[in-house]
């Protein structure tokens, strides 16, 4: 983390400008409104994480590529790693809602999961 953050608090639409300090071993935050916007400015300014979703190419199937999502929100530093093997990934089809089409996606500990059915071309 830098020493002075600025983060733009997500949780409700007030949109609080929060300042997050680090100054030796202590973090401070400024410019909050509810104690919601500093778990989050902490959150993201320590341990940035992102759900992500995309797709991977399916074989075989009524549809050339398939919905997924990650199972929980990965580390932001994982992100392109991850990505580059979503990308290297093809499934054939049929394939469910909630298949896990990747397990443990990039040593993360992290399942790649459908969102979509899609049926096996006949």
């Amino acid at each position: 983390m830098k020493n002075n953050q600025e983060i733009t608090c997500i949780i409700c639409p007030i949109g609080c400008k929060i300042l997050v300090q680090k100054k030796a071993s202590q973090i401070k935050c400024k410019g909050y409104k509810c104690k919601k916007g500093v778990d989050y400015a902490l959150a993201e300014a320590l341990n940035p994480q992102r759900m992500l979703t995309t797709s991977i190419r399916v074989l075989n199937g009524l549809w050339p590529l398939v919905s997924i999502k990650t199972t929980q929100p990965i580390p932001k530093h994982h992100i392109f790693t991850v990505l580059e093997e979503i990308k290297k990934t093809t499934v054939k089809a049929p394939i469910q809602i909630g298949d896990v089409l990747i397990k443990n996606v990039a040593k993360t500990k992290i399942d790649i999961v459908a969102t979509k059915t899609i049926e096996k071309q006949t």
